[in-house]
């Protein structure tokens, strides 16, 4: 028996693909189908929408939060802004988008910080966190009840 056929009889090329073949065919699918994924949002924007021209260094991007209300008889105002580069996403070196987030109280600011899970937490509830800048706020405000936030440093000249 020769080394090119089976013992069926048949050519070895005539049996169908192989196992590596096959698994590769399906790799080469799932990561070309997983890519679409992920940049299907991207293609679907408004048709006849343009972007805002960058406006400084950088340009508000899509990802935005922003709230305000009364709050406990308090004025509650948050917002996250996602930073992208002008000249878009390789503009400058690690040019990755960077997030801006903001609260203030009546007016005063809170600093905020945001955990690597993508909670934050807050000045006044340094060893809690919670799932949303609004929820942060809300608690700071449970937290300070009638006292106010002290200015910054800079505002105490």
């Amino acid at each position: 028996m020769s080394r090119t056929t089976d013992p069926g009889g048949a050519p070895r090329g005539a049996r169908g693909p192989s196992r590596r073949i096959v698994l590769r065919t399906a790799f080469t699918a799932a990561v070309a189908g997983g890519t679409a994924v992920i940049l299907l949002p991207l293609r679907d924007h408004e048709p006849g929408t343009a972007s805002a021209p960058a406006k400084g260094p950088g340009h508000p991007a899509a990802g935005t939060e922003e709230f305000a209300e009364m709050y406990r008889g308090r004025e509650i105002r948050g917002s996250v802004t996602v930073l992208v580069p002008a000249g878009g996403p390789g503009a400058a070196e690690g040019g990755a988008a960077e997030p801006v987030t903001e609260i203030r109280i009546d007016g005063r600011p809170l600093h905020v910080m945001r955990r690597a899970d993508g909670t934050y937490l807050s000045d006044v509830t340094h060893y809690e966190s919670f799932p949303t800048l609004r929820e942060t706020a809300r608690a700071a405000v449970d937290e300070l009840g009638t006292a106010r936030l002290a200015l910054p440093a800079s505002h105490h000249r």
